[in-house]
């Protein structure tokens, strides 16, 4: 039996609940524990995380996880860490400065003691007797993100999840070429790649080219300049925070998930705001909104967030006038269009002047490689084999067609393994050995893992169908059948409808 095995818990074909597990022999290996989003088939559920009944298996059987290692500080990455830490024995955590902080962050949101050990980009890290990684340094929407070069007994496996090629960062940090490049040298045998902007045939726009956009905004705005930018994105925050310095516009940040960023990345050094420019959110009303530039989290229109809940008036700080403008710094995530765009309409009927990135493009510019950038890495690199990750079923087809075949991969060479497949790695070579029913973890409130299908089938039908109850009083152990009340929910509109009743 092939001695490495490779297996997604999150899922194959999935931009989100990123997990992944490497296993040799009794030693297993995770990099990244990230969260899923519901679609519209999950009403009432909140988030996914990946299934980890596999890792409890194999611990029953005697094997032991040797350690888990973070590519980056996005949610998708890191954040089921808390729910799925409980469940499972000790073992130590690996990032980069940002991103352990981003990862010690929510776990201690949970209430949680657990530390992430900081590494450094080039610095071997031997992690059990069959493990050992680097991180190498790339450029992504998130800063300090890395691609992780993990060494075992079958070979090397680059772990290259979400990233670009920017010739001009912000923080002037380049994806690490040179280290690529020897690699391409010492026999890498699979590659897994971000494959999620396969779709664009044209090089990813650098990140610096989003502050001349956001600039050209403020200047034109008579009121308060409010932005709303994925809370993560502080590459995008610098950029909002050189602008209104330059504009004489106090600076003050809105939103839970925002101000946390931005306090662990101004402690890391990783964010730099003037003296005198930031402002207590619940003082911006003593300054002239002209002279005001407020940064809030909820870009994709999430319900409950500090946007949302401006828009609606219902902020106990942020009050949005029609002289006010509000950008939206970021693209709507897929599958999440009805909240983005309901947000900006619901702006645009209140009369506030809305700018996103379809009316000015360079609002926003992705954080993930395009097909020439994808071929670049990968034509650095020369792996035996590639996997496309980060991506749905599209992504993963057009990443054989247009990038893997034009680099002359034979189709036994491009890995796309269905969902729940181990992969099994031993002589330079590879085969399925098996395929898992994996079935993500529902939060739901504050439960974990209690709502199945049959509760998401109830919830559908009661959505579609609506319900009616029926109350009979009972007096003296006896039923009153002339005082029968009839209650109905979305079923028929009780006035119209006597007769049914």
């Amino acid at each position: 039996m092939p001695a490495l095995k490779f297996l997604s818990l999150g899922g194959a074909g999935k931009v989100t609940q990123n997990m992944y597990l490497y296993e040799y022999e009794d030693e297993m290996l995770l990099v990244d524990c990230g969260i899923g989003f519901p679609d519209v088939y999950m009403p009432g559920v909140d988030i996914l995380i990946p299934d980890i009944s596999y890792l409890l298996q194999r611990i029953e059987e005697g094997a032991r996880i040797v350690g888990l290692i973070f590519s980056h500080g996005h949610d998708d990455h890191i954040a089921a860490t808390p729910y799925v830490l409980p469940n499972l024995p000790d073992f130590p955590m690996y990032g980069s400065a940002l991103t352990a902080a981003f990862a010690e962050q929510r776990i201690g949101d949970a209430k949680l003691q657990h530390s992430v050990q900081v590494v450094k980009d080039r610095t071997p890290v031997k992690v059990s007797q069959h493990f050992s990684f680097e991180f190498l340094s790339v450029t992504h929407s998130v800063p300090d993100t890395k691609h992780i070069v993990i060494t075992t007994p079958e070979g090397i496996i680059y772990h290259g999840t979400d990233f670009k090629l920017d010739p001009t960062p912000v923080d002037n940090r380049t994806t690490d070429l040179e280290r690529i490049t020897q690699l391409g040298n010492e026999n890498v045998l699979c590659m897994l790649v971000d494959c999620l902007r396969i779709e664009r045939p044209a090089w990813s726009k650098s990140e610096s080219t989003t502050g001349l956009a956001i600039e050209q905004t403020m200047v034109n705005t008579r009121g308060k300049f409010v932005i709303t930018l994925m809370s993560s994105h502080i590459h995008r925050i610098q950029q909002v925070v050189d602008a209104a310095t330059r504009h004489n516009r106090k600076v003050a940040f809105i939103g839970r998930s925002v101000e946390q960023n931005v306090k662990n990345a101004v402690e890391l050094n990783m964010l730099s705001i003037p003296k005198g420019m930031l402002i207590d959110k619940r003082n911006i009303d003593d300054f002239p909104p002209e002279k005001v530039c407020l940064i809030v989290a909820g870009a994709q229109g999430q319900e409950g967030s500090s946007l949302l809940r401006a828009i609606y008036g219902e902020h106990p700080i942020l009050q949005l006038k029609q002289e006010d403008k509000v950008v939206f710094s970021a693209d709507a995530i897929p599958g999440n269009e009805l909240n983005y765009f309901g947000a900006i309409d619901e702006l645009c009927r209140n009369n506030i002047d809305v700018v996103y990135p379809d009316i000015l493009p360079d609002l926003h510019q992705s954080g993930h490689a395009s097909e020439p950038e994808q071929m670049e890495l990968i034509g650095l690199l020369k792996p035996k084999y590639v996997m496309p990750i980060g991506g749905q079923d599209r992504h993963r087809r057009l990443f054989k067609t247009r990038v893997a075949e034009k680099l002359d991969y034979k189709e036994k060479e491009i890995l796309t393994p269905e969902d729940g497949a181990i992969v099994g790695f031993e002589d330079g070579g590879y085969k399925v050995l098996d395929v898992l029913s994996l079935r993500p973890q529902i939060v739901d409130g504050l439960g974990i893992g209690d709502v199945g299908p049959v509760v998401l089938s109830d919830r559908r039908a009661l959505g579609q169908a609506g319900i009616v109850a029926i109350v009979i009083p009972r007096i003296q152990g006896e039923f009153d059948l002339s005082n029968i009340d009839v209650v109905s929910k979305g079923f028929v509109f009780m006035r119209d409808a006597a007769e049914v009743v």
